[in-house]
């Protein structure tokens, strides 16, 4: 198993800088996501840890052997990209074989390690077929094999399912999963999607405009998130954000008003520093609504159903309280439903988040 840090890494194309001094370290064996929305620097901080973009400035240090200047093939590092990248004349056994031939291997290891990773990725019934007979899920796990035979010392994962549909990335993450939990390898994974990241990643960096927002462990990122966009990416849906201003401080609380929800004197526990007449973003996720009927001692407010997404276990309400965006709000109890209809919930303030004007976190 391989460690490796980033230190005050940098990256520029001419004048315009894409990646603003990255500092990380990432423990051996450890399963990393790099998450954020398009153009936050995920791929490209990954393809120069990969050695396929130069670091503008700063070190890149594996096992603690400064590996800033190497090329990527002394790297020790396989990488699986969203396309695949297979030969399509080869079959299986032939894009498996393939880096083994180049490194020179003796043909009986060869042999060998296809036998192991084919039968480790449930490809061995494949081995004879072309990549244009083969599923996305399929294709992307001879990918995977094309870097685990190898046995590199860190493998990175570019948005390797993105291309497939809802049914094969849900398989391909068990698969991915596994495979991490067997050979335990150093493991970077980059992903748009913080479904993946959540469900995947030992820990999770959060990258926006080629800066970390935050890193952590994927319940503390979402129980504990450091800034409103950090609160606002992890989650699915969102977290809903309401403007406030706040009325009164003392004694480690502060008294809110929320004019969206109609209420004068919500009261949170607030150690951070602030004033009178200060505006704020109130974060509530939509499981932290309560039923009136189950908490009657709640702060309560009401908003008009425009529209009730069901799912079966669960439900997502939409509100709609007299602004722009709509009050998301899940409802785990099995009813009817009617547009239109007058929603009466509560709120507690232990699940309340507050983030002040520059978005960060005030606890």
């Amino acid at each position: 198993m391989t460690s490796l840090r980033l230190q005050n890494v940098k990256k520029s194309y001419a004048h315009v800088n894409v990646i603003h001094g990255i500092d990380l370290t990432i423990n051996s064996g450890e399963f990393v996501v790099f998450v954020g929305p398009s153009g936050c620097g995920k791929s490209t901080l990954l393809r120069m840890i990969a050695g396929l973009e130069e670091i503008s400035s700063g070190k890149l240090l594996i096992e603690d052997q400064d590996m800033t200047q190497q090329p990527a093939t002394e790297r020790g590092i396989a990488m699986v990209f969203q396309s695949y990248a297979l030969y399509p004349n080869m079959t299986v056994r032939g894009n498996l074989a393939y880096p083994l031939e180049v490194a020179k291997k003796p043909k009986a290891d060869i042999a060998k390690a296809i036998e192991e990773t084919a039968a480790r990725l449930h490809l061995t019934e494949l081995l004879d077929r072309l990549p244009r007979a083969l599923s996305g899920g399929q294709r992307q796990r001879v990918a995977i094999g094309r870097a685990i035979i190898r046995h590199p010392r860190i493998f990175l994962f570019d948005e390797p399912l993105s291309n497939l549909d809802a049914e094969l990335r849900l398989q391909m993450r068990i698969e991915i999963a596994r495979l991490h939990a067997s050979l335990g390898n150093t493991m970077i994974y980059v992903t748009h999607d913080q479904l993946e990241a959540m469900t995947l990643a030992d820990r999770i960096v959060v990258l926006r405009q080629g800066i970390i927002e935050q890193v952590g462990a994927p319940l503390t990122l979402y129980q504990d998130p450091d800034n409103l966009f950090v609160a606002g990416f992890i989650g699915s849906p969102k977290m809903n954000f309401l403007s406030a201003e706040i009325s009164a401080v003392g004694n480690g609380e502060v008294q809110l008003r929320v004019p969206d929800l109609g209420l004068s004197a919500l009261i949170l526990k607030i150690a951070a520093p602030c004033h009178e007449g200060q505006h704020v973003q109130l974060g509530i996720r939509p499981e932290h609504f309560q039923p009136v009927e189950s908490s009657p001692a709640a702060l309560q407010f009401q908003g008009e159903l425009s529209f009730c997404e069901r799912l079966g276990h669960t439900n997502y309400l939409y509100l709609d309280i007299g602004r722009e965006n709509m009050l998301v709000v899940e409802a785990r109890e099995a009813r009817e439903t009617t547009l239109g209809e007058q929603v009466r919930l509560g709120i507690s303030p232990a699940h309340c988040f507050l983030f002040d004007e520059h978005g960060a976190r005030m606890r």
